[in-house]
C-alpha cells in the first residue's frame, strides 16, 4: 500500500519561503558569533529576497524593481 501525503491546503511558495527564513534565523539565534550563523542569516536573506522576486514577477503589473 502506498501512503500518500495528505494536505489540507497546499502551500505557497511565499509561504514556504517565510517558513524557511523563520526557521533559518531561529538556528542562527542559538549560534555563536561565526561562520555557520553567518552562513545561516545569508539563506534567509536570501529567502527574503526570493519572497521579493516571486511577488514582482507574480504581481498583475509587473513593475520594475526599485
Amino acid at each position: 500500500m502506498s501512503h500518500l501525503r495528505v494536505l489540507d491546503q497546499p502551500s505557497t511558495l511565499e509561504f514556504r519561503l517565510t517558513q524557511e527564513a523563520f526557521n533559518l534565523r531561529k538556528q542562527a539565534e542559538h549560534l555563536p558569533v561565526g561562520i555557520r550563523r553567518a552562513e545561516l542569516l545569508r539563506k534567509a536573506d536570501q529567502m527574503d529576497n526570493a519572497i521579493e522576486i516571486n511577488q514582482w514577477v507574480s504581481s498583475p503589473g509587473l513593475r520594475a524593481p526599485m
